[in-house]
């Protein structure tokens, strides 16, 4: 015969079998906020790069490339067609003011040289004959006048003598007018005389005259020549350093060819070029940045090429610390062409994430302490910031390291 349960005890197996069915839903619940917990990416503090949004100025700019060059650079240009014969020094050299650097074969144009300096000794010569000759020449038309006038003033005297005998009547009238037409006659030889001389001297001077410019012309190119020939002693313009020297021992160069570059390799500045789309940004004066590694250094543009190629325009940038240790010649450098001030903004660390204006998907530590997405409008930049314009508020730390992986998840668990 069955017995009755106590209602205690169906009361008890009743708290027994809830006991177990909480402790099984409460495992269940735990393994499934673990399962989740595990499944969510997660990234380590360590491996990225956070940065807390701030207020200050920005000063936007422009990017361009540049590359490092000496401040001073000179060419060192082949007077002549000749054959190198010696090579004196090579790239790298230093060198001072006047050193010589190659040895050119000159006997073309000391050859030449020598029979310039023959033919002008030649015109000095013939200017010195010409003028003996000339001398001589107005020497004898001079007398040709002295003696003319001497015989006019003995007709003259003739004359008046026929005149007298003519007023005594021991005359007659025609022997008169024989002796007028004599003494006419010759005055008009002494006139037409004295004219040559005139017009003779003038023609002689300018004959001289002829001459001696033809001399000055030799002389100057004469002048030229030995100038010629003084440069072909390759020499270096200035204290600086060899970059550049055509160093075959035979080698023939032709004049007007480059054959050395000597530089300053103490100080530098910046070729740079940029997007002529951004042309009205760069002007002389503007103020430039330029990036050596942790360096920032400080210019202002020189020169703008005013025409664009290949879509780029081309400008110099004057350092203000054009000796800094870190400049070298050749080095490419990332130059930053600033356009105005912005003061009191929102702004962000600039690095790889930021590209250009526009919208960002960026993770932000949230409450819990986790990264969540969100989207967020960047406008200008300087080398060092970014500014805010939207989707952050003062204080938020944002990652800008490259979370390109993570760009599906809106949530990641910060360790």
């Amino acid at each position: 015969m069955d017995r009755k349960i106590p209602i205690e005890e169906i009361r008890r197996r009743k708290r027994k079998l809830w006991l177990r069915l909480g402790v099984i839903t409460a495992t269940i619940i735990t393994i499934l906020i673990m399962i989740i917990l595990l499944s969510r990416p997660q990234v380590s503090r360590d491996d990225i790069k956070i940065a807390i949004v701030d207020r200050g100025d920005i000063e936007p700019s422009v990017a361009a490339s540049g590359i490092v060059v000496p401040s001073t650079e000179e060419m060192v240009i082949c007077p002549i067609n000749s054959q190198i014969l010696e090579v004196l020094h090579h790239s790298g050299d230093a060198v001072e003011a006047g050193t010589p650097l190659l040895r050119l074969n000159t006997q073309n144009a000391q050859d030449e040289y020598q029979k310039s300096f023959d033919q002008l000794q030649m015109q000095h010569s013939q200017l010195e004959r010409l003028k003996i000759n000339n001398r001589t020449y107005l020497d004898d038309l001079n007398m040709k006048v002295k003696v003319t006038s001497m015989e006019l003033d003995r007709l003259e005297a003739e004359l008046r003598n026929e005149q007298y005998l003519d007023s005594l009547g021991s005359g007659t009238h025609d022997k008169v007018k024989e002796a007028q037409f004599s003494c006419h006659t010759k005055r008009l030889q002494l006139e037409q005389l004295q004219q040559q001389l005139a017009n003779e001297r003038l023609v002689k001077a300018a004959d001289e005259h002829e001459k001696q410019l033809e001399i000055n012309i030799a002389s100057r190119n004469l002048a030229e020549i030995k100038r010629t020939l003084d440069d072909a002693a390759i020499r270096s313009p200035r204290n600086a350093i060899i970059t550049y020297i055509v160093d075959e021992v035979g080698a023939q160069v032709s004049q007007g060819s480059k054959i050395a570059v000597v530089s300053d390799l103490s100080h530098f500045k910046i070729d740079a070029t940029i997007a002529d789309a951004y042309s009205e940004y760069v002007s002389p004066g503007g103020k430039v940045t330029a990036k050596m590694g942790s360096d920032i250094l400080e210019g202002i543009v020189g020169s703008v090429t005013p025409l664009s190629k290949d879509g780029v325009i081309s400008f110099t940038i004057n350092l203000k610390e054009n000796n800094h240790p870190r400049l070298r010649s050749g080095l490419k450098t990332d130059v930053f062409v600033i356009n105005s001030i912005k003061e009191n903004i929102l702004r962000l660390p600039n690095a790889s994430y930021y590209v250009g204006p526009g919208n960002y998907s960026l993770f932000v530590v949230d409450s819990d302490n986790n990264l969540t997405q969100r989207t967020v409008t960047l406008g200008e930049c300087s080398h060092d910031y970014v500014e805010v314009i939207d989707g952050l508020n003062q204080g938020d730390n944002v990652v800008i390291s490259n979370m390109q992986q993570f760009i599906n998840n809106k949530t990641i668990t910060l360790k």
